[in-house]
């Protein structure tokens, strides 16, 4: 059994706290407002709080997928989450963990890879960062994204799940993507004016609301109606996000999460190299991407 380590950053207006397991934030609390903003992972809904998915995002068809000539299981959103991380870096604002691969990583996924998740907070705001280093003189596939949870409502005091919405900003049409089953379904996408998603146990009838956001910076505001607390979830370069609680539960939370990877299509022919949305890592190469939380 693993220790649970934790690790706390703060500084005037917020306090963070990290877990080695997983890399994963468990908790953003707020001084001004002492709010924590961060869903606190109770089993009855969803026991995580903001888990790193990597190296696939979504699920693959029965949970399987073929490079070279072999066959590999792995299971929803990856192995990451379940992996104990190193610290390896640690400073009065920022934390970076650090995975790297080991034989029982290639019994599943037979790739040399280094991860890095790095945590910085600058005033009401933490940034995060997910840097992927490809240490072989082989293509690296992989898929990675965030799934931080958060609290709706924020208050206690005469609010509701179906008081809060999610703003898209900037207002523009976008493609949305949806899921049958476990699955995408790309050629059925459509193009949606959707500047706004009022929070509702029918918004997720049909699973996660996934947009693609052609890595342009994209916000996701989660606010009431009175717009006096709320979340900002900045992407910088994002390929997609999805917004998700679990349905038909009466789940207080809602995730926003920003993706550079998707599910299986329904039409995927289960080779990793072909699969959609999968980044292939050249030998000694980086890839880094961000998205930063503000609250107020």
């Amino acid at each position: 059994m693993w220790l649970t380590v934790t690790v706390t950053l703060e500084n005037e207006q917020l306090k963070a706290v990290f877990t080695e397991n997983g890399a994963e934030m468990v908790s953003l609390f707020g001084k001004e407002k002492r709010i924590e903003y961060l869903w606190q992972a109770d089993p009855k809904f969803w026991g995580r709080h903001a888990p790193v998915l990597f190296p696939i995002v979504g699920r693959l068809k029965d949970d399987h997928y073929r490079f070279g000539e072999q066959s590999y299981e792995l299971h929803q959103h990856g192995f990451a989450r379940d992996q104990q991380f190193s610290l390896t870096k640690k400073t009065a604002e920022l934390v970076t963990f650090t995975l790297s691969s080991s034989e029982v990583s290639k019994s599943k996924y037979p790739f040399d890879f280094i991860l890095r998740v790095t945590y910085q907070l600058y005033s009401d705001k933490v940034s995060v960062s997910y840097n992927v280093e490809n240490p072989s003189s082989k293509e690296l596939y992989f898929s990675i994204g965030g799934h931080p949870a958060f609290n709706v409502p924020l208050t206690k005091e005469g609010d509701s799940f179906e008081n809060y919405h999610v703003e898209i900003l900037p207002y523009k049409k976008r493609k949305q993507i949806g899921l049958v089953g476990n699955y995408t379904d790309l050629a059925h996408a459509q193009i949606k004016d959707i500047a706004q998603i009022a929070l509702s146990r029918k918004t997720f009838s049909k699973d996660a609301v996934i947009l693609e956001l052609q890595e342009e910076q994209t916000t996701l505001l989660l606010t009431n109606k009175k717009e006096d607390c709320g979340v900002r979830l900045q992407m910088e370069d994002a390929q997609y996000c999805g917004i998700w609680s679990p349905y038909p539960a009466d789940a207080p939370f809602v995730c926003l999460e920003p993706w550079w990877g998707l599910a299986d299509d329904l039409t995927a022919s289960g080779k990793l190299s072909e699969k959609q949305a999968i980044h292939a890592l050249p030998a000694y190469a980086k890839f880094t991407g961000n998205y930063a939380i503000t609250v107020f």
